[in-house]
């Protein structure tokens, strides 16, 4: 410590400047290079989470539309509601009740289905993602964006 000091005063009686360190044009140019990467990784980002949660509807609309064949295929009916495929006994057909699910903004956007079409066997799941998005499939198709037909 003391060789280190002495070889400071020694450098500046010399007239030596051993100054370390960044300027400020440098450190700007660092904060301004961090800014514009920060400006384009955020929204990329905030795309993909919109992606996963309309992912994750579109994966709950083919879970109900599967419960409600395999309910049908069992009891030569389709269920009355929803609610009747996540009651007591009826694990079987795969499909959970989804309260407080964060990827839907209100319960009225939540899978529901009606039965539609031109047969009695007809019927379409819809559900809206918190993006507004909104996923149907009918008995006769699989998951496609927008509302029943």
């Amino acid at each position: 410590m003391f060789l280190r000091i002495n070889k400071a005063l020694n450098d500046r009686r010399a007239g030596i400047k051993s100054e370390e360190g960044f300027t400020l044009i440098e450190l700007l140019v660092v904060v301004i290079i961090i800014g514009i990467l920060a400006a384009i990784a955020i929204p990329v980002y905030l795309g993909i989470q919109n992606n996963a949660k309309d992912s994750a509807v579109k994966s709950d609309v083919s879970r109900l539309k599967t419960a409600i064949v395999a309910y049908q295929t069992d009891n030569g009916e389709l269920p009355a509601t929803v609610a009747v495929l996540a009651e007591d006994g009826n694990e079987k057909y795969g499909y959970t009740a989804l309260a407080d699910d964060p990827n839907y903004a209100e319960a009225a956007d939540m899978p529901n289905y009606s039965a539609a079409g031109p047969s009695a066997d007809s019927f379409c799941v819809e559900a809206t993602s918190v993006t507004e998005s909104v996923f149907h499939a009918t008995s006769d198709a699989g998951v496609a964006e927008d509302g029943c037909p």
